[in-house]
C-alpha cells in the first residue's frame, strides 16, 4: 500500500502548476493562431528621419520577434505572414491578385525565421522589391485570402488573431467599391471568431483611423479594454508592446462565483498578472534515432509481480504507530470542503494588511458578464466603495474542486490611463493569499549593536542618492535570455549567439559618481581606522582563558624513580599516560624509536630491571 505522502505530493505539484506554469493544454483548448497581414506598398519602405528604420523594417523585426518567442514559448501555435498591395501574386490557386502569401498558417520554425531575416535592412528591401514588388491594393481580397487560410486548417483553434500593419489610412484611395468589399470580408471574418487588430504606423500628416479602419477592426472584448489606439506607432518598442498585448488571448485561471450574501453572486475570473519564467525542460531522446522517449509508470505487486489497477491501490498513513488505510474515494471525500468559489466574510482597513502576509504571488480578479448578467455593475460598485473607504474584502477562496480553502484579501485597484487616454492599469481586485496561523514563524533575530543617530543620518543620505524608479518589466532575466540566445544560434546555424546584456548588474561608475565621498564618510563612522573590506581579517590569537594555542603550557609531570619501580613491580606502568612515560624515558636517558605506549613501557622495564 502506498503512503499518503505520495498522494499529496501529486496535489502539491498540481498546486505549483496552478501558481507558476500556466501552459496551454492543446488537447482541450486548441491552438492559438496569428496572421500578420503586412502592407507592401512603396510608402512602407520610406526611411524615417535621422536614420530611423522604415515601417517595413520595423514590422519585419516584430514578426521575427514573435516567431522566435513562439518557438520557445508555445511552438504548437500557428503563424502566417501575408503581404497585400504587391505586384506579384502568390496564394492558393492564385485566386487573388496583389496578395502574396509568404508563409502559410503553420507552426513556426528556424527556416521561417531565416526567411524573415532576409527581408530586414536594405538588402531585405531589395529582396522584397524583386520578389513581390509594389502594386495595386485590395484589402478585401487580402482578408478573403486570410479567411481561406483559416478554413484550410483542420485543427481546433481556440484563438484567431489577424494583425494589419500599414501606414496608409486610406489604402484604396477613396474607392468606394473596394472599401465596401473590405468591410464585408472583415465582418465575415469577425463572425467566424477572428479578432482583427490594426497596428498602424507613422505617416506624414498623421494617421486618420476613423477614415476607414474603424469598421475593419474588432470591437474591444470588454469595457476596460481599448480595442483601438488612435496614435500611430513611431518606435519599434511601441510597436512590439502593442503586438505583445494582442497576440495572446487573456485566459482565466479559473472562473468562480463571488458570493456577497444569500442569493447574491457575482461571476468573476481569476487572471495571473505575472508568471515566473523558466527555462524549458530537457527532452529525453533515444540515442540511436533521436526520437523522443516517453516514460510510463506501472505499479506491480511486490510478491506476485502482477500489475495493479488503480482500483486495487489504497492509501495509508501511520498515526500513533497504527496504519490508517482508506480508499481513494474516502480520501477525496475528506479533502473536499466545499464547492469552488469565493465567499465574502467581511471588510478590514488597508492598514491591517501587512507585507509579510503575502505568501505567494497575487492574482487579479475581474468580472465575467457572460456568466451572470449584472456582474460587471455589481463588481464595479463594490470596487468603488472599497476604494473610497480604503478597505479590503476578506474572503474564503476555493479555486478548484478538492482544493483546500484559503483566506484571501481583495485589494481594490483603480483604473489608470495615460495622457493619450490609453489604459495602463485595469480596474479590479488584486487577490492576496493570506497565511494561516500554522504558516507563521517566530524568529529570534541575533542581537547586534545598534547604530548611532549620526550613522543613521549618513546612511539616509546614501539611500536618497541611490534612489531610482524601479519597473520590473524593464529587467529581463539574463540566465533565460542567454539560454534562448544559445538555442536560437544553434537552430539558425549562426556563427555565435547574440550578446546578452545583464541589466541587473549594478552600474558601479554611475553609483560612485552619485555618492562621491559619502561612502568613505560612512566607512569612517562605522568601521575602525584602516579598514579594508577586501582583505581578510587576521585570526585572533586565543588567550589562556580560552585554552587555545596562546594558553600557558602545562608543567611537565615527573615521576620519582621509586614510584616507577613500584609501578614496575606491581605491573601498573600501563596506568601512566604516554606523556608521563615519555618524560620518564628522557629522565633515564632512554632513546625511544616508537611512540606506542607498549614500546615505552618495555624500554622502561628493561632500564629499571638492569
Amino acid at each position: 500500500m502506498a503512503e499518503w505522502a505520495a498522494y499529496y505530493q501529486n496535489d502539491d505539484e498540481e498546486g505549483e502548476q496552478e501558481e507558476g506554469d500556466h501552459s496551454v493544454d492543446y488537447k482541450t483548448t486548441g491552438r492559438d493562431s496569428l496572421v500578420f497581414l503586412v502592407d507592401a506598398s512603396k510608402e512602407m519602405f520610406i526611411k524615417g528621419e535621422d536614420g530611423q528604420p522604415s515601417n517595413f523594417d520595423m514590422t519585419m523585426q516584430v514578426v521575427r520577434n514573435v516567431y522566435t518567442s513562439k518557438i520557445i514559448r508555445s511552438h504548437r501555435d500557428l503563424v502566417a505572414l501575408v503581404f497585400f498591395g504587391t505586384e506579384q501574386s502568390k496564394n492558393p490557386k492564385n485566386a487573388f491578385k496583389n496578395v502574396y502569401v509568404y508563409h502559410n498558417l503553420d507552426e513556426p520554425g528556424a527556416k521561417r525565421v531565416q526567411d524573415v531575416d532576409a527581408l530586414r535592412g536594405e538588402k531585405g528591401a531589395q529582396l522584397a522589391a524583386e520578389t513581390m514588388g509594389s502594386g495595386e491594393t485590395s484589402l478585401g481580397d487580402a482578408l478573403w485570402c486570410c479567411s481561406n487560410l483559416y478554413s484550410d486548417i483542420k485543427l481546433r483553434l481556440s484563438y484567431k488573431c489577424l494583425m494589419i500593419f500599414t501606414c496608409r489610412d486610406d489604402p484604396h484611395g477613396g474607392n468606394g467599391a473596394k472599401n465596401r468589399q473590405a468591410r464585408t470580408k472583415a465582418s465575415d471574418l469577425k463572425d467566424t471568431g477572428v479578432n482583427i487588430n490594426l497596428m498602424h504606423l507613422m505617416k506624414p500628416g498623421g494617421f486618420d483611423v476613423p477614415l476607414f479602419f474603424c469598421d475593419i477592426v474588432s470591437p474591444p472584448e470588454d469595457e476596460g479594454e481599448l480595442g483601438l489606439q488612435m496614435e500611430p506607432c513611431t518606435k519599434l518598442d511601441d510597436l512590439q508592446q502593442r503586438v505583445r498585448a494582442k497576440e495572446l488571448k487573456k485566459r482565466a485561471m479559473a472562473r468562480l462565483n463571488l458570493c456577497l450574501g444569500e442569493g447574491i453572486n457575482v461571476a468573476v475570473g481569476i487572471y495571473a498578472t505575472a508568471v515566473s519564467a523558466r527555462k524549458p525542460g530537457a527532452i529525453k531522446l533515444y540515442r540511436e534515432t533521436n526520437e523522443q522517449v516517453h516514460s510510463k509508470t506501472r505499479t506491480f505487486h511486490t510478491q506476485t509481480g502482477s500489475l495493479l489497477l488503480p482500483s486495487e491501490i489504497k492509501k495509508a498513513q501511520v498515526y500513533g504507530k497504527r496504519q490508517i488505510v482508506m480508499e481513494r474515494d474516502e480520501v477525496n471525500a475528506l479533502k473536499k470542503f466545499n464547492d469552488p468559489g469565493l465567499l465574502l466574510i467581511g471588510f478590514k482597513p488597508m492598514e491591517r494588511l501587512k507585507l509579510h502576509h503575502h505568501i505567494r504571488p497575487a492574482v487579479f480578479l475581474y468580472p465575467e458578464e457572460d456568466e451572470i448578467t449584472g456582474s460587471a455593475c455589481l463588481f464595479s460598485a463594490l470596487l468603488k466603495k472599497c476604494s473610497e473607504k480604503n478597505v479590503f474584502a476578506l474572503c474564503r477562496c476555493i479555486s478548484r474542486r478538492n482544493y483546500p480553502p484559503q483566506f484571501v484579501a481583495l485589494v481594490p485597484q483603480k483604473e489608470e490611463v495615460d495622457e493619450g487616454n490609453v489604459q495602463i492599469t485595469a480596474p479590479g481586485f488584486n487577490v492576496i493569499y493570506l497565511p494561516y496561523a500554522d504558516d507563521m514563524r517566530t524568529l529570534d533575530p541575533p542581537q547586534c549593536p545598534s547604530a548611532s543617530q549620526i550613522q543613521v543620518d549618513k546612511m539616509k543620505e546614501i539611500v536618497s542618492k541611490l534612489h531610482f524608479r524601479y519597473r520590473s518589466d524593464a529587467f529581463e532575466n539574463p540566465v533565460i535570455q542567454q539560454h534562448y540566445r544559445n538555442l536560437e544560434a544553434l537552430a539558425l546555424d549562426m556563427m555565435a549567439p547574440e550578446e546578452t546584456e545583464d541589466l541587473i548588474m549594478p552600474k558601479v561608475a554611475q553609483i560612485d559618481g552619485s555618492l562621491g565621498p559619502l561612502v568613505q564618510e560612512f566607512t569612517d563612522l562605522v568601521y575602525p581606522a584602516g579598514y579594508n573590506p577586501e582583505t581578510k581579517p587576521a585570526a585572533k590569537r586565543k588567550t589562556a582563558d580560552t585554552g587555545g594555542a596562546g594558553a600557558e603550557k602545562k608543567p611537565k609531570v615527573e615521576v620519582p624513580e621509586n614510584e616507577l619501580r613500584a609501578h614496575m613491580q606491581n605491573g601498573t606502568l600501563g596506568k601512566l599516560t604516554v606523556p608521563v612515560l615519555k618524560e620518564a624515558c628522557k629522565q633515564f636517558g632512554i632513546r625511544t624509536t616508537g611512540t606506542k605506549k607498549q614500546d615505552l613501557i618495555d624500554a622502561l622495564t628493561d632500564r629499571l630491571a638492569s
